[in-house]
Parts: structure tokens; sequence; C-alpha cells
């Protein structure tokens, strides 16, 4: 499979947002003149205004404004929005007697041309350094690698488009040019760089690529980030493709291809974090009577707290806090390391226990309706987890990873996924585990999560497979 993301270089955001200036440029207008104007009146300017802001848009897409990798120059997209502008006003300005000829309804008209205008005028003063800010906490940990001063110009290019990094540091192509630097830019090598993706939860890699010579020596760093989920740009003349998705876009002067294993189109991700949030709220207050009866038979039954917080590990190592209904004894840590000799997933990565005597009497029956996993809405409210993605892993699973396997952590874990509608007590090897979580991440797509979710529900109406 390999995804054309036709997509991934438009900035989605833009267009809704310039959506949203002429709605509000509308609803402006028709709350100070739309109740002088007659029914069928405001009907005709109402389709003109849409007209209007649908030949603007389009004109900005065929300027490039909604292009990540544009040069943020004020004047220059001050000129280009105004083309856009006046484009959008003579072609409907040109029709506009053949809609509707009332001299209250012109007046209307140019009255909603000068809010949008002036509207358009503020979000482009505004757009850079809100975005910095919404995203300031969202974007990718980036690290360089090669020669410092290589960087200098590119990084330049960067900073004057909507493209937004974390710079972790760099890396040297060679140990012995690490070793020779004496400023102590790098972070590390190449040679070290599985370890390094682990230790500095790495999201991609910069690369520039000079010499056709060096394409060999690339090739297999390439091929390990890729094994491990993490994305790669290239910036090159050309390079031989292979298993990744991939796309071509340009930052100043420099081509880049951007190889990768999970989506990048930014609609994609809005649309998927959208569904996080509502269905995490949506399912906080629908489960909030059963998590009250939950926490009030825990406390009862054993001792301890009724929340059983633990470190997992997310998105490309990043660790946080999941959050669960307690339904082991408060000493099940300690014990697990007695009982790994019956663990009965193979591989000794993760750890399952039909019988696990740590569980608690209200715990079977949580965990038989999985109701121990509600809390974790809250994590997806959060952001910390998604509704649909793979099995959060514990530390200690991860340290025990070999390089294919830790590209299953190369999206935000969720509260179900293709395991677990996947008949998952029927699972008994890790690497069917991995192989499932890697399919998922191969085709996803919003209809996938729908469906994964509406068998999720299936799954715990015959309340089997629990684990």
């Amino acid at each position: 499979m390999n995804r054309s993301n036709a997509g991934a270089n438009t900035n989605i955001l833009q267009i809704v947002l310039d959506v949203i200036i002429m709605v509000v440029a509308y609803l402006i207008d028709l709350l100070c003149f739309g109740s002088n104007l007659e029914a069928d009146t405001l009907m005709g300017y109402t389709i003109l205004c849409g007209v209007f802001a649908l030949i603007f848009i389009l004109s900005n897409k065929e300027e490039y404004l909604y292009n990540v990798t544009l040069f943020y120059y004020m004047d220059r997209i001050h000129r280009k929005l105004t083309k856009s502008f006046l484009i959008a006003m003579i072609a409907t300005a040109a029709v506009m007697n053949y809609v509707v000829g009332f001299e209250k309804g012109r007046k209307f008209y140019f009255l909603y041309l000068i809010f949008s205008y002036a509207l358009i005028c503020i979000k482009m003063f505004l757009y850079k350094p809100l975005m910095s800010y919404i995203q300031k906490d969202h974007v990718p940990r980036t690290v360089f690698v090669g020669k410092v001063g290589a960087f200098n110009k590119f990084r330049y290019f960067m900073e004057k488009t909507s493209i937004r990094i974390e710079l972790v540091g760099y890396i040297a192509a060679t140990r012995q040019e690490m070793e020779e630097d004496s400023n102590h830019q790098y972070i590390g090598c190449l040679e070290d760089l599985d370890t390094l993706i682990r230790t500095y939860n790495i999201d991609q890699l910069y690369i520039i690529q000079k010499h056709s010579e060096e394409l060999p020596f690339t090739q297999k760093y390439v091929d390990l980030c890729i094994e491990m989920g993490v994305t790669v740009r290239l910036i090159v003349d050309f390079y031989k493709r292979r298993r990744a998705n991939s796309y071509v876009s340009t930052v100043g002067t420099y081509p880049v291809i951007t190889y990768h294993t999970i989506t990048l189109n930014t609609y994609e991700q809005m649309v998927k974090r959208a569904v996080d949030l509502v269905g995490g709220i949506v399912g906080c207050i629908l489960a909030s009577p059963i998590m009250l009866v939950t926490a009030i038979a825990i406390k009862l039954d054993s001792p301890g707290p009724v929340i059983f917080k633990q470190v997992r590990v997310g998105q490309n190592g990043r660790h946080f806090k999941i959050y669960k209904f307690r339904s082991m004894y408060v000493d099940a840590e300690e014990r697990k390391k007695e009982l790994m000799a019956q663990n009965e997933i193979a591989g000794g990565v993760m750890f399952k226990m039909k019988d696990d005597p740590r569980i608690t009497r209200v715990g079977k029956v949580i965990r038989k309706f999985s109701i121990d996993e509600l809390p974790q809405f809250f994590n997806v409210v959060q952001g910390t987890m998604s509704l649909v993605g793979t099995r959060p892993p514990t530390i200690d699973e991860v340290e025990k990873y070999q390089r294919n396997q830790w590209r299953r952590i190369s999206i935000k874990p969720g509260l179900t996924g293709m395991w677990q509608v996947s008949g998952r007590s029927n699972v008994q090897s890790f690497e069917e585990i991995v192989e499932m979580d890697l399919n998922y991440i191969d085709n996803w797509s919003l209809t996938l999560d729908i469906k994964i979710i509406l068998k999720t529900v299936l799954v715990l109406l015959k309340h089997n497979d629990a684990c």
C-alpha cells in the first residue's frame, strides 16, 4: 500500500479559518442590515456571498496560500490575499444584477465585502503567532543528521514557513565527526541511532543528502527509522523509494522527500483528535454512574486506592500516566516476578495469566466487563491516548522490544484497538499482537476506527475475551 498523500502539504486549518471568516462576516452583516431585506432578496445575496467565499478560497489555493511550506512574508501574503479577494469580488459583482437587483441588497453585499476583507487582514496578522501558541505542545521532536553548518540555510527557510518542530539536536554522520566536535554540538552519531531514538523520543529526522555515493549509507538508516516508525525527511535531489509511504515537498530551494509509515495529513489528525475529544467527553459523562458505583465497591472490597495510576509508554516512547480502576491487590507489581513462569504470552514481552491470584473479587467482575478501563476516557480527553490505537505498553515491556516492534508505538495508544476486537484471549504470541497493531497503523482510516469502536461494543456486550 502506498498513499498518495495529496493533502499532506495543504494547511487545512487555514482553509477552515477562511470559511469561518466568511461566515462571521455574513452574520455581522445580517445582524446589522438583514432585517431591512425581503426574504427573496436576502436569499439571493446569501447565495452570492457563498459563491464569493468559494471563489476566494479556490483562488487562494491556486496561489499556494494553503501550502504548509509557503514563506510567510506579510507583504507577499497580503498581495496574494488581495488578489484572490479582487478576483472573487469582480466575478460576483459581474453577476449581481442577474441574481438580485435591489438597491438595499447591494448595500448589504458591499458591506459584507468590507467586513470580510477586514477580518481577512486581521487573521493575516494574528495567524502565525496564534498558531505558534496553539502548536507549542504538539510539535514533532526532531533531529538533524549531518554537519551543523549545512543546516543553517535550511533552518532559515523553515522558520519562514508554517512548519513547526522541536529541535532536539544534531546527529553526526560518523563517530569521528562527533569526536572532532570541540563545541559539543552533537547528541550522538548515526551508529547509535537506534538508542538515540529511544532515549530522546524522536518523532522525525531531517537528513541532507548531497552526493549519490552516500545513498547506500543513508538507506541503511532510513530503513532503521521506517522499521521503528520514525519519520525521515530527506533533503535530496532524488532517492530510491522502498516500502515506506512518501511524498515530495519543498522548503525554499530545498526539495524534501518524506518517508513515513503513519498518516501525516493534517486534516486526518484533526479529525481523529476531534473524534477523540468528543468521544472522550461523552464517555466520561455516560460512564460516570458506573464509575461511581465501581469506586465504592473497590473501596469496600480491599484496602488501597480506587484509581490505579501507572506510567505507560505512549507515542514514540513518551511516558504518561494511565488511569484504571484498581482490580488487583496493592502488592501486585511485587508479586508479578513470582508469576512470570506462568505467563501465557509467548516471547516474554507482555504478561497475561488467566487465573491471576493478584486480582481482587471486585477486580474479577470489573475486568470481565472491562469496567476497569473506563477512567482511560480521561486519558483520551487529555490527549495522551486515543479512542482507537494500540495497547499502551509498560516501560519494562518496551525495554524488551526489538527494532521492528518499536513501530507499534509510533502512534498514540488507544482505549481499544485491533487486538481487543480480534479475540485477544486467544492470542498467545506477542508477534501476532504486533502484526495486528502494524496492520492498523498501515491501514488507518476514520471508517476503520468506527468499525473497531462498534466491534468493541459487541465484544463488551458478549463480555468475553476480557483479560
